[in-house]
Formats: C-alpha cells, structure tokens, sequence
C-alpha cells in the first residue's frame, strides 16, 4: 500500500503526518528539523513512502535537498495554492497543516513549485551578500561625511579608492 507524508517545516521541529491511499492516518510525530532526522525517520518507518510533500519555504528547499539527494520522492508545494486548500480548517495548528499536506499529496491536488539548483542558490546568495556589504559601506561612508560635516569638514566628490585618504587629510587640518 502506498502511503503519502506531508511535512509542516517550523524552525526547531517539523510535524509530519503519515495517511495511506485511504486516507487514513497512520502516523504523526514531530521531528527536529534536519534533513538526516526526517531520512532517518523514513528509513526507520517501514512504510512504502510514494510522496514526501513541504510547503515551500526557505527552510523547507534545504530539507527538500536532503531528501531528493538520498533518492526520496520529495516536493515542494506552491504556499498560495496549500493556503487556500487548507483555509476551510477554523484552527489552525502545525500537526494540522501536515495532515493538510499528506492529503493534498495523496489526491493529486498540488502545484509543485521548482526547486533551485545548489549552484543557483549559491550565487544568488554571493550577489545578496555583496549587495549588503555594499549597502552597509555607503552607509558608514554618509555617516562619516555626516559627523565631520558637523566640523565644518567638506569631504566633496571623491571616488571609492581616495575616499580614506580624503578623510585623513581632513582629520589633520582639523583634529577631532
């Protein structure tokens, strides 16, 4: 018998619940959030697994990873679509939204969502972390221009490479 799981993702702890072609649930746990723990889980349930489904996330793409990577049928479910499905239920709880999920799987209602590549992830990572450092250098830049403004200190047009050399000139004309 095939059976369906569906993964609610939380930071520390994922609920997982476990329905068969039936529906019917066969088992609930919560379990810490890392891909060896849920593969572990898997390899120690015994039960023909036929799909693993998460919510999109940011967490959930690295937990989906981890279980494509050990050969688990696993997919990442489009959050707008599982949102509506699940909006009839008046409470609202993570073992809810799991039960929610394996449902979703095991009748075929679903939109899969594309799962980046390491690679892409990596890069994209990279030009966000670039992006930062250089948000954070033209604010400390202003800042400084800021402060000696308050000195009657012009620091005026420099490029990137003077703009050091441009304060400490203006720092010995006028030590602080």
């Amino acid at each position: 018998m095939e059976h369906y799981v569906g993964i609610d993702v939380s930071l520390k702890e994922s609920s997982v619940c476990v329905v068969d072609t039936s529906g019917t649930i066969v088992r609930e746990v919560k379990i810490a959030s890392e891909p060896e723990a849920l593969v572990r889980y898997f390899d120690e349930l015994g039960l023909a697994v036929s799909r693993i489904g998460l919510e999109a996330g940011p967490l959930s793409q690295w937990l989906h990873a981890g279980l494509v990577a050990v050969g688990r049928d696993a997919v990442l479910l489009e959050t707008r679509h599982v949102k509506a499905a699940l909006s009839a239920m008046t409470v609202k709880t993570d073992r809810k939204d799991a039960r929610g999920i394996a449902q979703l799987l095991r009748m075929g209602w679903y939109r899969p969502v594309h799962a980046k590549s390491v690679p892409c992830k990596d890069t994209r990572a990279i030009l966000i972390g670039r992006k930062l450092l250089q948000g954070k250098l033209l604010d400390v830049e202003l800042s400084i221009r800021g402060i000696l403004r308050g000195y009657g200190l012009k620091v005026g047009e420099v490029s990137r490479g003077r703009f050091e050399a441009r304060i400490r000139e203006l720092i010995v004309i006028c030590p602080l």
